[in-house]
């Protein structure tokens, strides 16, 4: 990759340069400790230019059409003004590390939309499944004029937990004609929806589609809320024929204005920040332990466990016993 200054990174992101965005991208996404002290300072830069987008995070489970209703929806957004980023993580494989990174492929129309940039990027080994740099990713679209950021979830694990903290709007996506709809999604997912979408609901499937929002909407009455000022609707959408996604995005916007209203969404994104510190800084703790000489005393530690030799608890205490006085 081309070196650039600092300077250059900025300024190529503020002019709304493509290329110069991408190769911004590439860099806060680099493992390498150059790159990462080099990205830290674009950012830095960067902030004042961000926080004004719709943050919109989508999952569901496999089979739901996320693709296919991002590139749709995407293409509403732009329709409408809207300049739209889409940040789709693929899952890495466990074996290579290798990623299909296919999300420009599924979104053809998207992907030619001068007004859309898509970023496909690989999970790794992230818990959850979303790429490590999604967060700085967002800041740095924001930063480049995008009025909308879109994060497409693998929708397994973890991933809709950690989409949800990065985001102002949760939409879930489901489908109906698979049974029992309800058995597919646990509590836990519901609780961070902001709103449930039953995809797919076209042709033949139409009358399924409805009774699946009325048992969704039956479900959300069995949780709590997770603001003062809004339920979660359930509606239905068809990512082909473009049914309901005005009414979705209308959703979207009253979302926005009553929980900027009541500063609820405000004190989100604090929180956000906050729980976004505290994982740099265990992740970096993880970093630097991996690095030090209490390693090779854990994995000597773990054969003795495996042999039943000294209980995980005694090796634990060991183990971090060894790091006092140690420095960073």
């Amino acid at each position: 990759m081309e070196k650039c200054d600092g300077q250059a990174y900025i300024q190529g992101v503020l002019d709304r340069d493509r290329r110069m965005l991408a190769k911004t991208i590439t860099l806060v996404e680099s493992s390498l400790p150059a790159d990462q002290a080099l990205s830290r300072q674009i950012l830095d830069a960067l902030m004042p230019y961000t926080g004004k987008a719709l943050r919109l995070g989508v999952t569901g489970l496999p089979g739901a059409g996320k693709s296919t209703f991002i590139e749709s929806f995407g293409a509403k957004l732009t329709d409408k003004g809207y300049r739209v980023a889409v940040l789709a993580v693929d899952p890495s494989s466990p074996k290579t590390g290798g990623s299909i990174l296919a999300d420009k492929t599924r979104m053809e129309k998207l992907a030619v939309n001068d007004k859309a940039f898509i970023r496909p990027s690989p999970s790794g080994k992230t818990l959850g499944g979303v790429a490590r740099k999604t967060r700085e990713t967002m800041l740095v679209c924001e930063a480049a004029g995008f009025d909308a950021v879109l994060i497409e979830t693998v929708g397994v694990g973890q991933s809709e937990v950690t989409v949800a903290s990065m985001v102002d709007f949760f939409l879930v996506l489901m489908i109906a004609g698979g049974g029992d709809e309800l058995q597919g999604l646990k509590k836990g997912v519901l609780e961070l929806a902001d709103a449930v979408a039953i995809n797919k609901a076209d042709g033949d499937n139409i009358g399924r589609a409805n009774l699946a929002r009325r048992q969704y909407k039956t479900a959300f009455h069995l949780l709590s809320p997770p603001y003062a000022n809004w339920t979660p609707p359930v509606v239905t959408c068809s990512s082909i024929t473009m049914a309901g996604l005005d009414n979705i995005l209308n959703i979207i916007l009253d979302h926005r204005d009553k929980l900027t209203a009541t500063g609820e969404l405000q004190a989100k994104r604090r929180k956000q920040a906050r729980e976004w510190l505290k994982f740099l800084v265990r992740e970096g703790v993880q970093e630097w332990f991996y690095e030090s000489s209490a390693a090779a005393l854990l994995a000597g530690s773990l054969k003795d466990v495996e042999e039943g030799l000294a209980t995980p608890t005694t090796a634990a205490a060991k183990v971090l016993e060894s790091l006092k006085g140690q420095k960073f």
